[in-house]
């Protein structure tokens, strides 16, 4: 890695004036980077901006002082560095915390580009050679796939690095953060994965020779007193391994008591005699974390010997046959004395010794009724469906914020016809997880049995691990009874008939919400609020990317319209973060909300600040009602997500404009690892249907109640939406297109990578099914929702798993209480009603108090996900 000599930057001329700010006319010899180090002042602002591309966002826990910042989010505990490039250098600078909720968005992510028109350049007084560039404004690029400053590179280590006279420390570690003690990076979705190449690849140990008079047995581990340490050296095997657990916290005082990675992980390890917990603390969870597999077999020194902690998840091991020892545990933590770890080759163990083999608990899809809620069994079976990957908020009030990540999975195994419905976590295994594919082969272990609406689901727990097709080989269950029982049920499927029924990505929640509403409702585990209509603009704007809520509302439905089907839609952004961009300043009102404002995807916002610096208009803190701020510009306009006041509906309505705002319209031969890796205003009830329902430009079918025109211009706040969002529908999957379809439906990295040169085909979008664009009016008449309804119509829909199929008139309310059309199966076949006889039925709705679940997911940018899955009448 080349790095800038020290004060070249400095020492570069620049074009400046009295007030520090720097002219947009470069200097030839200049790249821009350079232009902007070579500012003699430390606070540098540029009229027109200095463009960049990203190159890395990563994240990591911040300092105390950080935490306890009022001006800012205070449960946003984390900083992140930025490394950018101007084509010639790249940089590595803080982001200003103001800035962070454009990471939150998935707005300002790698590769994209971007204008830094103010930063700062801050020394640490107390080191020499340490300091960091401050990002402070920036100006996000809209719409661009990928910036072309990065076209043709293919070697970021090429690059060399920028750096100001005295900050020398930026170009030496990469992996280190700028802005703290810590010496690790988290990634950028959650905390449980590893990140960095400080995590070393699985280890190839040299030949051992043992001597097995020396060992000693974990039964007399449990026989000591207390704590103990040292001993004969152990011989045990891996029969169960956890996801890693990160805690971190950025309130530690005492820097002795701060541990530089603060990580730990549990294995379950056994011998003739039994088994018993065994931890990896600290460093020695980044040099073994990915040696330690399922299987197997340890050599330990130098161990320690303690009281168990009590309060953790444990596997289910009943299936093992062995006696567990819970009282004690083994601790491997360099802190006292470093442990001498040796993972022993198959091979050289001694057959006398004795290992027990690790046990499998294989059950069947049909099999899976018969068991008791939360026990515990492992499943292989055929991906069909794989959904995309989203995030949920961990609901505790210790340590900093954190998100977990996770997708839905439907997986055949052959004994039935329904799938195995999965709910995967991140397993601390992010290539596997985000690997997963229709027509791979997926085995989970200790999956949880959770009960469903109809059928019951699997969750993963701590101690899950995932293999997929491509990983089989090695693996202890290879020959497992049932894993060579679906070997055989492969062979006889032919690929084209199960290709045709996989699809990949879009929106999907299980279990369905019951038929009858109790409180508290359960989405699974985490429980569904019942929140107040007021609530739901900061439920919205509270979103992170990707993050998914479910909430419950009273109130009633006010407005329905039929949104027509578009079999060739034109082509979405197919960017995970969607339109965005804007000038936003890290000195901006800590009230200015990301969602007050609709904004063009073709233009730059200025939240707090106008381009010249000067203070510009923002809401104050508190305020309800958030207007729509309107530019002038020849451009086409892209609103996204916005609010309309009591003021500006009756300005609307006064004018003689629209009353409401809707939206826009395998092989045969082999062993049983190669086979697994081989593979207008209406009156109550009246309806306007158009002349011909095919055509185009056909007026959309629309009901409103007879009140609705009065409760109208009575609320204080509508949430409006776009409608249905292109990335809430799963597309059909191609292996053609396969690595386009991950990358969509999974997170971004942090890191930018250059494009593959022989990239796969890039996947379509769907077609866009028809849908309802509801308007739910609180029970209180003061706030107003748009959410899209879109019901299931065919039994090939991943959502209709599950779905209780109980027959029903095909009313509009009963359609929104069951969720699907009446009989469902193939929509071919299917005599299902048309959308103008379920609209002849939306009177029933007048004055009905409703409760109407809701499912929120943000995707990207200033987009919202707002969908109505279920209504339930309030009797």
């Amino acid at each position: 890695m080349e790095s800038a000599p020290a004060g070249a930057a400095s020492s570069l001329s620049t074009n400046r004036n009295d007030n520090n700010r720097v002219s947009s006319d470069f200097p030839a010899a200049e790249t821009t980077l350079e232009q902007l180090f070579s500012s003699r002042s430390l606070k540098v602002t540029v009229d027109d901006g200095v463009p960049v591309a990203v190159i890395s966002v990563q994240r990591y826990l911040s300092e105390k002082v950080f935490c306890s910042d009022q001006l800012h989010d205070p449960h946003d505990s984390y900083t992140y560095d930025v490394t950018v490039t101007d084509g010639v250098w790249r940089t590595r600078g803080v982001l200003h915390r103001s800035l962070n909720r454009l990471v939150h968005s998935n707005t300002l992510r790698p590769g994209v580009q971007i204008r830094i028109t103010g930063c700062s350049f801050v020394y640490n007084e107390q080191r020499l050679g340490q300091g960091h560039i401050c990002i402070e404004k920036v100006q996000c690029d809209a719409g661009a796939r990928s910036s072309p400053l990065l076209d043709g590179l293919k070697d970021l280590g090429c690059l060399p690095v920028l750096t100001k006279h005295g900050m020398e420390n930026v170009g030496v570690r990469d992996d280190f953060p700028l802005k703290t003690s810590s010496k690790h990076y988290l990634p950028l979705w959650n905390n449980e994965d590893p990140e960095g190449e400080q995590w070393l690849p699985p280890r190839t140990t040299p030949d051992l020779v043992l001597d097995v008079s020396s060992i000693t047995l974990l039964c007399d581990l449990e026989s000591s007193l207390g704590y103990a340490r040292g001993g004969p050296p152990l011989l045990v095997r891996v029969i169960h391994k956890s996801r890693l657990r990160y805690y971190g916290k950025c309130d530690i005082a005492d820097a002795k008591k701060k541990a530089d990675y603060p990580y730990h992980a549990y294995l379950e390890v056994a011998d003739q005699s039994g088994a018993m917990s065994l931890v990896l603390w600290s460093e020695l969870c980044l040099d073994w974390y990915h040696s330690l597999h399922v299987g197997a077999v340890l050599c330990i020194h130098k161990y320690t010997v303690k009281d168990s902690y009590a309060n953790r998840s444990r596997p289910q091991m009943e299936h093992h046959c062995l006696r567990v020892f819970r009282s004690k545990e083994i601790s491997l933590n360099r802190r006292n004395t470093a442990p001498v770890l040796s993972v022993v080759p198959q091979k050289n163990l001694p057959v006398q010794w004795g290992l027990p083999d690790v046990a499998y608990r294989f059950t069947c899809r049909s099999e899976l009724e018969n068991l008791a809620p939360n026990s515990a069994c492992d499943v292989i079976g055929l991906v069909t469906f794989v959904g995309r990957v989203q995030r949920i908020r961990c609901q505790s009030d210790k340590g900093p914020e954190k998100f977990w990540t996770y997708r839905w999975v439907h997986a055949l195994d052959g004994s039935s016809q329904r799938p195995f419905i999965l709910e995967i976590f991140s397993c601390s295994q992010p290539d596997v997880f985000h690997a997963i594919c229709p027509m791979t082969y997926l085995v989970c272990t200790q999956m949880r049995v959770c009960p469903g609406t109809s059928a019951p689901f699997l969750t993963s727990s701590c101690e899950t691990q995932i293999v997929i097709t491509g990983h089989h080989r090695g693996q202890p269950y290879v020959s497992d009874p049932r894993v060579k029982e679906f070997i055989r049920w492969t062979k006889t499927l032919k690929d084209g008939v199960v290709l045709d029924k996989t699809l990949v990505g879009g929106h999907y929640c299980y279990p369905p919400a019951p038929p009858v509403f109790t409180q508290p409702l359960h989405n699974g585990s985490v429980p569904v609020v019942l929140v107040a209509a007021g609530d739901l603009k900061g439920a919205v704007e509270s979103l992170r990317y990707r993050e998914h809520k479910r909430l419950v509302v009273q109130g009633l439905i006010t407005a329905v319209r039929y949104v027509r089907p578009h079999p060739d839609p034109s082509e979405p952004n197919p960017d995970p973060s969607g339109p965005g961009g804007g000038e936003v300043s890290g000195e901006a009102s800590a009230g200015t909300s990301r969602a007050s404002t609709a904004t063009s995807a073709s233009e730059h916002r200025d939240v707090g600040h106008t381009k010249n610096g000067s203070r510009g208009r923002t809401e104050p803190p508190g305020v309800a009602s958030l207007s729509i701020t309107r530019r002038t510009t020849p451009k086409k306009r892209s609103f996204h997500r916005f609010y309309l006041t009591r003021a500006k509906m009756r300005t609307r309505r006064l004018a003689g404009g629209p009353s409401s705002l809707d939206p826009p319209e395998a092989s045969s031969s082999g062993s049983e690892s190669d086979l697994l890796d081989a593979g207008s205003t209406s009156q109550e009830g009246r309806v306007e249907p158009p002349s011909d329902p095919a055509a185009e430009q056909s007026p959309p079918l629309r009901w409103e109640s007879r009140d609705w025109s009065r409760q109208r211009g009575e609320v204080s706040t509508h949430l409006c939406g776009e409608g249905l969002q292109p990335d809430s529908l799963a597309r059909r999957f191609s292996l053609e297109e396969k690595s386009s379809l991950l990358s969509w439906s999974g997170l971004p990295s942090s890191h930018w990578a250059p494009p593959d040169p022989q990239p796969g085909r890039t996947a379509p979008p769907g077609g866009q099914p028809g849908y309802y664009h509801t308007t739910i009016l609180g029970i209180n008449q003061q706030v107003a929702l748009d959410a899209a309804f879109c019901p299931v119509t065919s039994s090939a829909d991943p959502r209709a798993e599950g779905l209780p199929l109980d027959p029903h008139g095909n009313s509009l309310l009963s359609l929104l209480s069951a969720g699907f059309l009446c009989p469902l199966g193939d929509p071919v076949t299917s005599d299902l009603p048309s959308p103008e006889e379920v609209l002849q039925t939306a009177g029933e709705l007048e004055g009905f108090h409703l409760l109407c679940v809701l499912d929120l997911c943000h995707l990207g940018a200033d987009r919202v996900e707002v969908l109505l899955s279920k209504v339930y009448r309030v009797t």
